[in-house]
């Protein structure tokens, strides 16, 4: 309404420029500048006003997505459309930045009041546990694309953005037909949402399964020379290796490299001189190799040990390296083969969970607005979008529009009688009124 103002005035204006304009004198003199000096001032005004008007509609437009909304129910007196319209104005005029939407619920099938009763009870819990899965399934998704390095698109329900699903909701009726009972619809709900769950964890044990395989594949490859895999390290021709001769690899701390190499000839008798050579470094250790006779081998690593020296044992095997780079390579295939298809997948699911997640909304409403207002059922179910400085102004116009006696009720309602069992931050509003949170 507001960008309506501004472009109305601006017409206005630009009506009043014009027809006030002297089409006599198309070039006027000083004088006559002087004489039309408040036209001068009008187009002016004109142009500030146009270009205010593109500025805010551009501001508009590219607003952020709104992340936390109110979803409520007004009791409605006369008509619903009357209500709507002063909803409408009063948003306007106290809180001109709030996005209002209507959320339109189907005639539902009301049933008992044992049954709404009963339903109410585990509303509460059913609506934690769907909330919970759409958040579980979008941090997986954020976590994939972060991993990816993919760019999100947003999230989205049948390729509609979540927020924009949320405004403009319409009721499945396909998936969940209003005759069944409402008994009925929450269970399908609860029963889709736990069986996509159940298939949230095997996909992501499957992925995580082959991580941590990698995770332990490159920790031997890329940890301290004491521990990781030393077959990149060495070469065919750094081991010697015959019938009497065998060639030991030495992990040798950093800072006693001198100490090694001028020691490792008499740590045993039957050492090859001269026969160590340094085969890599790293920020801890240094590998050599040593090659000496095979019968004082066993000799040479314990007098390696007791100098602070340590012997791994090693046996170069061209097929079991080849191996291990085959296995490697597969690992990482089939991550990214698991990683494309579990985003792929969240993707999906995430849509089918909100999307169920918004039609149990619409029954909570529906449930919680005729245990609050009565029947027949009559009441407004809305959307808002307050910003956190707005709040105050916006469940201060929400409790105007309530019904003065159902208000004055509500609030000196004991804790024990029937209505104590709805849900969320309704218990403390004169209407029905929850928070849906998408991030």
């Amino acid at each position: 309404m507001f960008i309506t103002f501004i472009n109305s005035s601006c017409v206005s204006i630009f009506i009043l420029f014009f027809s006030s304009k002297n089409t006599n004198h198309p070039y006027p003199t000083k004088a006559q500048n002087r004489k039309h000096k408040p036209q001068n001032t009008l187009y002016f005004s004109f142009c500030f006003c146009l270009s205010s008007f593109h500025f805010i509609s551009h501001f508009r437009v590219r607003a952020p997505m709104a992340t936390r909304y109110w979803i409520v129910s007004l009791p409605v007196q006369n008509s619903a459309s009357t209500l709507w319209n002063n909803l409408q104005e009063q948003i306007s005029k106290h809180s001109f930045d709030t996005p209002l939407y209507r959320f339109n619920i189907p005639n539902l099938r009301v049933g008992t009041l044992d049954s709404l009763l009963s339903l109410s009870d585990d509303l509460v819990k059913s609506n934690s546990f769907v909330e919970g899965v759409s958040h579980k399934i979008r941090r997986q998704i954020e976590e994939l694309e972060r991993v990816s390095g993919v760019v999100s698109s947003g999230l989205s329900v049948d390729g509609v953005p979540v927020d924009s699903y949320l405004t403009r909701f319409v009721w499945d009726e396909a998936r969940y037909p209003t005759m069944s009972t409402l008994k009925e619809i929450v269970d399908g709900i609860h029963g889709q949402v736990a069986k996509i769950e159940d298939d949230l964890k095997v996909r992501v044990s499957e992925y995580n399964n082959i991580r941590s395989q990698l995770n332990a594949i490159n920790r031997k490859q890329t940890g301290s020379l004491a521990v990781r895999d030393l077959s990149n390290l060495v070469k065919p021709e750094d081991i010697i290796t015959s019938e009497n001769l065998t060639t030991l690899l030495a992990i040798v701390p950093k800072y006693s490299q001198k100490d090694w190499l001028s020691s490792y000839e008499t740590l045993t008798n039957y050492v090859v001189p001269r026969s160590s050579k340094k085969l890599y470094e790293d920020n801890e250790y240094a590998l050599y190799t040593v090659t000496l006779f095979s019968r004082v081998a066993d000799n040479f690593r314990t007098s390696a040990r007791e100098k602070g020296f340590q012997i791994r044992d090693f046996e170069y095997s061209l097929e079991s390296h080849e191996s291990g780079k085959q296995e490697l390579e597969k690992l990482m295939e089939d991550q990214e083969s698991l990683r494309g298809s579990l985003l792929q997948w969240c993707y999906t699911s995430y849509g089918e969970v909100f999307s169920s997640w918004m039609h149990f909304c619409a029954v909570r409403v529906f449930t919680e607005s005729i245990l609050r207002y009565g029947l027949p059922p009559s009441f407004l179910a809305c959307v808002l979008a307050p910003s956190v400085k707005a709040e105050k102004k916006v469940r201060s116009v929400l409790e105007g529009l309530s019904d003065s006696t159902n208000s004055a009720y509500w609030k000196t309602e004991d804790e024990g009688a029937v209505v104590a069992g709805l849900a969320g931050d309704s218990d403390s509003h004169p209407y029905v009124s929850f928070t849906i949170n998408l991030a």
